[in-house]
C-alpha cells in the first residue's frame, strides 16, 4: 500500500505547493511528540507498581468520563481576521493535560496556521475564477450576438455576394475607453494570459512575469486593441502581437486610429467585424473556458486532497497521544470555507454547460474530449521493449564501426581526408543533436521526478507533449539509424568502391531526416514535429515574434550547437553545389560567400537570442532584459575575436581573445549561477544556494555549478590547442562540442 506522504506529493498541484497544507511540517512535530511520549513512558515505567497502575486507570477513566461530559480533549475558536478582508481564523485550546502540552500546543498552532492558510489561498482562488467565469460569460453572450448579426447580414448580402461582415462603432471618446477598458480588463488578460494564471509559486520563473507587467505594456496592447460599441454593448477585439504582420500593422493603425480619432465625432468611426475576426475571437474564448474548467479542476483537487491531509494527520495524533482530538478538530475542518463553499462545483457544471451548448453542438462527449482530454500513458511495454532493442542495435552497430574505423585508420592524424572532409561532418552533426535530444529526455525524466511542471512553463498539450520514452525511442532509433548506413559507408569504402560511388549515401541519408521532419501526415510526431519548425521560425524572424519561454529557451540550445550549425552549412553547400560529383571537397572553402557565411553562422543564436531580449524589453519594459543582451552582445564580441584570431594567428589577436572570451565566461557564469539558476543568495536559509531547493542534497548544486564552471573554459582550446595522442584534430573539437552540450543539458535542468 503506497504511503500518503508519495500520494499526496504525487497528485499536488506543483504551482499551489506552498498553499497545501505542510503535511510534512506536521509528521515532524508529531514526531517530536511521540518522541517524547516514549521518554515518558520509560521514565515513568522504571519503578511500576500496583498501586500506580490502579491509580492511573482510575484516572484515564475519569478524563474518559469528563470527556463526554465536557467538550473533549481540545476546544477550536472562530474568529474574525482584524484586517480588511474579514475572514474566519480558527484558534485551538487545549482542555486537557498532554504528556508534553507545550509540543501539543506547537502541533496545534502549526495545524491552525495551516487550515487558516489553505482557506484563505482557496478563498482568493476562488474569487478570481468567479470573476473570470462572470467576464466569460459576459463576452460568450456578445460573440453570439455578434455571430447572429452576422448570420443575418449574410442572408441580406447573399444575392449581392458582398463579403459577411457587420460594423461596430468605433468610440474615439477617452473617458468612454478608460470606463470600458477598466470594465473589460481582466476579460481581455483572461483570453491572452489565460494560461499562466494559475501560477502563484516563484518557481513559475518567466512566465510569472508576464502577469505583473500589465500596466507596463498597456500603451504597447492599445494599439492592437479596439473598443467597439455594438447593439449598446462594449467589446474589445484584442489581436495579440504574436507575428511580424501583426506587429507592424499595430504600429500603423495605431498611428492612424489616433489621427482619426482626433477628427471623428460623437458618433466614431465604423469598423467592419468579419467572420474571420469572429472566428478568431470564438477560438480564443474557447481556449479561455478550457483552461479555466481546469483551473477548476485544481481547486477540487486542492480540496479533496487538504481534506485527506487532515484527516489522516489527526488520526495519526489519536494514535500517538491516545485522545480523541479527530471527531472534534475534523468537524470545524468540514465546516471550514475550502471544505462548505459549493461555488466552484456550481461554476464548473455552468462551464460544461455553455461549452456543450456553443463548442460542442450539445454534445457532450466531444466537449468533454476538449475539457478532459486523455492524457497519453507515460510508457508501454512496446515502447520500453523498441528502447531496449534499438539501444542494443545501436551499441553494436557502433562498436563495429568503431573496429572498422580503427582498422582503416580514419580518425588518425594521417587520416583519409576525403573521408573526414565529405562524410564526418555528418556523423558530428548528427551525434550533437541526438546527444542534445537524449539530455532533454533526462531532464523530462529529473523534471517529473522533482514535481516541476514543465509542460505548464513551456505551454505544451498535455495530449501531445513528448514524454522521456519517447524521446529515448526517438535517439535510439535515429542514432540507428545513422551509424549503420554510415557503418555500411565505411565497410563499402573498405572494400575498394570509390568515393563516387558511395558519396550520395550520407547526402540521401541527411535528406531522409530533412524528409521526415517536414513530412505533413499524421506519421512519428507530427505535432510535434511542427512545434518545433514554428519556435525555429520564431527565433529565426526575431524580433518581429513575441517572445514565450519556450522559444527563448530553444534559441539558448541554438547557442551550444553551433559546430552542429557549421556541420551543417558545410554539408549543404558540398551537396547542393554538386561538388560531391567531382569530390571536390574544398571547394566550399575557397569560396568567398560561404566563408562569410560560415562566419555568420557563428554569430546567428547569439543574434538571435539578443533580438528576443531586445523585443522582451520592448514588451515587458524590464531593464533586466537588457542586461541579459548584454551577455550575448560579449558572446558574440567573443565570438568574433576567435574568428579574426583564426584568420591572422598573431599575438595581438590571441590577447584579444584571451580578453573577451573571459570576460564572456564571467558574464555568463554570473547570469548561470544568479540569474537562471537563482543561486549565490547569500542570505538565503541555505548558504550559497537559494531558499526553495528541489534536491535534497545540497551538495549537488556546488558539483553542478563547478562542472559549469571547468565547461565553460571550452573556448581554452582555442589557446592551448589539446591534441590527444594520434586522434584527428576534428574527433577533439566534436569532443569538446559534446562537452558543451553536457553542460547545456545539466543548465536546463536548473534553469
Amino acid at each position: 500500500m503506497v504511503k500518503f506522504t508519495k500520494q499526496f506529493e504525487g497528485q499536488l498541484v506543483p504551482e499551489w505547493k506552498e498553499a497545501f497544507v505542510d503535511y510534512w511540517k506536521l509528521k515532524k512535530d508529531l514526531k517530536k511528540i511521540h518522541l517524547l511520549n516514549n521518554n515518558h513512558d520509560t521514565s515513568s515505567s522504571n519503578k511500576p507498581s500496583f498501586s500506580n497502575k490502579l491509580v492511573s486507570s482510575l484516572r484515564k477513566f475519569a478524563h474518559f468520563q469528563h470527556n463526554r461530559r465536557e467538550h473533549g480533549a481540545i476546544q477550536v475558536h472562530r474568529k474574525l481576521d482584524a484586517s480588511a478582508s474579514k475572514v474566519d481564523l480558527y484558534e485551538t485550546e487545549l482542555l486537557q493535560q498532554f504528556a508534553d502540552t507545550d509540543a501539543a500546543a506547537e502541533f496545534f498552532a502549526c495545524l491552525d496556521l495551516q487550515l487558516n492558510k489553505v482557506n484563505q489561498f482557496f478563498r482568493a482562488k476562488e474569487k478570481e475564477f468567479l470573476e473570470r467565469g462572470e467576464s466569460l460569460k459576459k463576452q460568450m453572450a456578445i460573440l453570439i450576438e455578434l455571430k447572429s448579426a452576422l448570420k443575418q447580414n449574410h442572408a441580406k448580402s447573399h444575392e449581392a455576394k458582398e463579403e459577411d461582415s457587420i460594423s461596430g462603432t468605433l468610440s474615439c471618446d477617452e473617458e468612454f475607453i478608460r470606463d470600458a477598458e477598466q470594465g473589460l480588463e481582466s476579460s481581455t488578460d483572461e483570453l491572452e494570459k489565460l494560461d499562466i494564471e494559475f501560477s502563484d509559486s516563484p518557481k513559475s520563473g518567466e512566465i510569472g512575469k508576464s502577469s505583473r507587467m500589465k500596466k507596463e505594456d498597456r500603451k504597447l496592447r492599445s494599439l492592437s486593441g479596439r473598443i467597439i460599441n455594438f447593439q449598446g454593448k462594449n467589446l474589445r477585439i484584442h489581436i495579440p502581437l504574436t507575428n511580424p504582420i501583426r506587429t507592424f500593422s499595430s504600429l500603423l493603425w495605431g498611428d492612424l486610429v489616433n489621427q482619426s480619432s482626433k477628427k471623428c465625432g460623437p458618433d466614431g468611426n465604423k469598423l467592419h467585424i468579419n467572420k474571420k475576426r469572429l472566428h478568431h475571437a470564438e477560438k480564443m474564448i474557447r481556449g479561455a473556458f478550457v483552461e479555466l474548467y481546469k483551473g477548476l479542476g485544481y481547486l477540487k483537487t486542492f480540496r479533496n486532497l487538504n481534506m485527506l491531509a487532515f484527516v489522516k494527520i489527526l488520526k495519526k495524533f489519536d494514535k500517538v497521544t491516545n485522545k480523541q482530538v479527530l471527531p472534534i478538530y475534523l468537524k470545524v475542518v468540514e465546516s471550514s470555507y475550502f471544505n462548505s463553499s459549493d461555488k466552484v462545483l456550481k461554476l464548473a457544471d455552468e462551464v460544461e454547460d455553455l461549452f456543450v451548448k456553443n463548442f460542442a453542438e450539445d454534445d457532450r462527449r466531444k466537449a468533454m474530449k476538449y475539457l478532459k482530454p486523455t492524457l497519453r500513458k507515460e510508457g508501454s511495454h512496446s515502447v520500453t521493449f523498441f528502447i531496449g532493442l534499438f539501444t542494443g542495435c545501436f551499441l553494436a552497430l557502433f562498436i563495429g564501426y568503431i573496429i572498422m574505423a580503427h582498422i582503416t585508420g580514419m580518425y588518425r592524424t594521417k587520416s583519409d581526408t576525403m573521408y573526414m572532409q565529405t562524410v564526418y561532418p555528418v556523423l558530428s552533426m548528427f551525434s550533437l543533436l541526438f546527444l542534445h535530444f537524449f539530455l532533454y529526455g533526462c531532464n523530462i525524466f529529473m523534471w517529473r521526478k522533482t514535481r516541476i511542471n514543465y509542460s505548464f512553463i513551456f505551454e505544451l498539450s498535455p495530449t501531445k507533449e513528448l514524454k522521456y520514452n519517447d524521446v529515448f525511442l526517438i535517439c535510439a532509433t535515429s542514432l540507428t539509424a545513422v551509424i549503420g548506413i554510415l557503418f555500411v559507408h565505411l565497410s563499402l569504402v573498405a572494400k575498394g568502391y570509390s568515393y563516387s560511388q558511395v558519396q550520395a549515401i550520407s547526402g540521401l541519408l541527411l535528406l531522409a531526416f530533412i524528409a521526415v521532419l517536414v513530412c505533413p501526415l499524421n506519421i512519428i510526431y507530427k505535432s510535434t514535429r511542427y512545434r518545433f519548425l514554428s519556435v525555429i521560425r520564431n527565433i529565426v524572424l526575431s524580433p518581429l515574434y513575441k517572445v514565450v519561454m519556450l522559444d527563448f529557451f530553444m534559441a539558448d540550445q541554438l547557442c551550444s550547437q553551433i559546430p552542429m550549425l557549421r556541420d551543417l552549412e558545410y554539408v549543404a553547400c558540398y551537396y547542393i553545389t554538386g561538388s560531391y560529383k567531382t569530390q571536390d571537397y574544398g571547394y566550399c572553402m575557397r569560396n568567398t560567400y560561404y566563408r562569410d557565411l560560415a562566419y555568420a553562422v557563428s554569430f546567428l543564436p547569439y543574434y538571435w537570442r539578443a533580438m528576443q531580449c531586445a523585443r522582451r524589453w520592448f514588451d515587458e519594459g524590464h531593464t533586466s532584459h537588457l542586461v541579459n543582451l548584454g551577455k550575448y552582445v560579449s558572446a558574440m564580441l567573443a565570438a568574433g575575436s576567435k574568428v579574426a584570431y583564426e584568420k591572422e594567428r598573431s599575438t595581438g589577436w590571441l590577447c584579444l581573445v584571451v580578453i573577451m572570451s573571459s570576460g564572456a565566461t564571467l558574464y555568463q557564469l554570473y547570469w548561470d549561477f544568479v540569474k537562471d539558476w537563482g543561486l549565490l543568495q547569500f542570505n538565503s536559509k541555505n548558504p550559497w544556494l537559494r531558499d526553495e531547493l528541489m534536491l535534497r542534497k545540497k551538495f549537488i548544486y556546488f558539483i553542478s555549478m563547478g562542472l559549469n564552471l571547468v565547461l565553460r573554459l571550452a573556448w581554452l582550446q582555442t589557446v592551448f590547442h589539446y591534441k590527444f595522442g594520434t586522434v584527428d584534430y576534428r574527433v577533439t573539437m566534436l569532443f569538446l562540442a559534446a562537452l558543451e552540450v553536457v553542460r547545456r543539458g545539466q543548465w536546463n535542468f536548473y534553469r
